[in-house]
């Protein structure tokens, strides 16, 4: 717990920083993961989906602390950009959903009509705001379900706080950043020397230090994985770096956002057998692995085995604890959820809302593995014993 408010001290610091948080950066002499406890990888990941934002207005640095607290392997986000370049921690291309927008007046002439991905959206976009704008907004809470008393209280944050409290925790946790909306953003938010979004959002990863493949070294030190719903922003970052990528994929009504392709084009064992050349894994809605019906399970696609036939990972989304997100065939079990899809589908790692439920399952079912003590060590530790009874 003492961990936990030290992460938030410097936190604290970063958010009341105001705009010049995004230049702070921990001189590595700080972050030494030698002495941190390692990343588990026995077992698939528990993905802390926008924080713990089943608890806790989601893409807040308090989400991602609970998060982290709570046993979370990785802490996922979704990068957009401000109308000045910054690269915030925010889902939705408008700000409608989950801040105050609709209550500042200063800002009601802001709204706007946008087409994304061939929809036509109204409301206050993110693309239109300076970062230190965004930074006046308060996040609230997406569901009117879920504890409202955080309502707020907490700010955007940068992809650098973001990173930085991932860095700055007591062991190795890593990150799951998304390429959101590459397409509307490069649209709309302009950086100097011809620049891209990608560009950035690689560039913010290679400024903190983290590369590698997956399971190197590197990776282990500084785990990561960058997803987006774009094949081509997946493609194009992988000449920028090696670390591993994830191709993210919608509902089987919704095409891609950058080549417009079907989910029948995606799923395809051509299309995977293409793709796997630049990710190591994808992450499909659940629903569309395993189609319910009258909110009942239906037989599972053949989706998971055939990736895994490919030797790629698979990480589906989203899992939520309350009655209205379980199908019927969990009887409003969470848990039982989690036994099925780890268990009977066999996936790799789950996008959760509830980091906490997903670990204390795991910790049930398939805890750390004790460390049997060898001979010599069990001497050692015998007369130090003995040493300190003054023997």
């Amino acid at each position: 717990m003492d961990s936990f408010w030290y992460i938030s001290i410097i936190v604290l610091v970063l958010l009341f920083g105001g705009s010049k948080a995004v230049s702070i950066g921990p001189p590595h002499s700080q972050l030494d993961v030698n002495h941190k406890k390692p990343l588990q990888t026995f077992r698939p990941y528990n993905i802390a989906h926008r924080g713990s934002n089943g608890e806790l207005p989601e893409e807040t640095a308090a989400a991602y602390l609970r998060a982290i607290e709570e046993g979370a392997d990785f802490i996922e986000t979704d990068i957009l950009a401000s109308k000045d370049g910054h690269l915030i921690c925010f889902h939705d291309v408008t700000l409608d959903a989950t801040t105050d927008i609709a209550n500042r007046t200063e800002f009601a002439g802001r709204k706007r009509t946008y087409e994304v991905q061939g929809q036509n959206v109204t409301g206050w976009f993110v693309v239109d705001f300076t970062l230190k704008e965004l930074k006046s907004l308060r996040v609230k809470q997406r569901y009117s379900f879920r504890d409202q008393r955080y309502n707020g209280k907490y700010q955007i944050i940068t992809f650098d706080e973001f990173i930085l409290i991932a860095l700055y925790a007591d062991r190795v946790v890593g990150i799951y950043p998304e390429i959101k909306n590459p397409i509307f953003i490069n649209q709309y938010v302009k950086w100097s020397n011809g620049k891209k979004f990608e560009d950035k959002f690689v560039e913010t990863l290679l400024k903190y230090g983290y590369k590698g493949e997956y399971m190197s070294e590197d990776w282990l030190r500084q785990p990561l994985f960058i997803q987006s719903f774009a094949p081509t922003s997946l493609i194009y970052v992988s000449n920028m770096t090696n670390s591993p990528r994830v191709f993210l994929i919608g509902d089987t009504t919704i095409p891609t956002e950058d080549t417009n392709q079907s989910y029948s084009e995606i799923t395809s064992n051509a299309y995977l057998a293409f793709i796997r050349n630049y990710v190591i894994g994808i992450g499909p809605w659940k629903d569309t692995i395993v189609p319910p019906k009258d909110n009942v399970l239906g037989l599972p696609t053949d989706l998971v085995a055939r990736a895994h036939t490919l030797n790629l990972q698979v990480h589906p989304y989203t899992f939520k604890n309350e009655n209205s997100f379980l199908h019927f065939n969990f009887h409003q079990d969470p848990y039982a959820e989690y036994e099925y899809w780890l268990n009977e589908i066999g996936v790799d790692g789950l996008f959760t809302d509830f980091t906490g439920s997903l670990h204390k399952y795991q910790e049930w079912t398939t805890p750390y593995p004790k460390k049997e003590k060898n001979a010599e060590a069990l001497l050692h530790e015998i007369s130090n014993m003995l040493k300190d009874d003054g023997y």
